[in-house]
């Protein structure tokens, strides 16, 4: 991730409510995935819950994907006002 990306993302998880829970969630998603990763041997329901949790953490991380790319597209986009068209009227 370059600064720029890092830095909108950081800003996002300080004025973004819905960023900052879908983030805060994929963390403890991630943390949940560290301790079975860390087992020698995984349980039947331990092995669906390892696969559910990649699942949910990747839904959450596209969501988190697309709340940057909508805001990095209104930061580039110039302001919208009357066009010249509009302006010869």
């Amino acid at each position: 991730m370059n600064a720029q990306s890092q830095d909108l993302r950081e800003l996002l998880l300080e004025t973004d409510e819905e960023f900052h829970q879908l983030a805060a969630k994929h963390h403890e998603l991630e943390g949940r995935l560290h301790e079975l990763t860390a087992k020698q041997y995984l349980s039947d329901p331990e092995q669906l819950e390892q696969v559910t949790l990649k699942k949910r953490k990747l839904q959450l991380k596209d969501r988190m994907e697309d709340i940057l790319r909508r805001r990095r597209e209104s930061q580039a986009s110039p302001p919208s006002g009357p066009s010249r068209a509009d302006a010869r009227s």
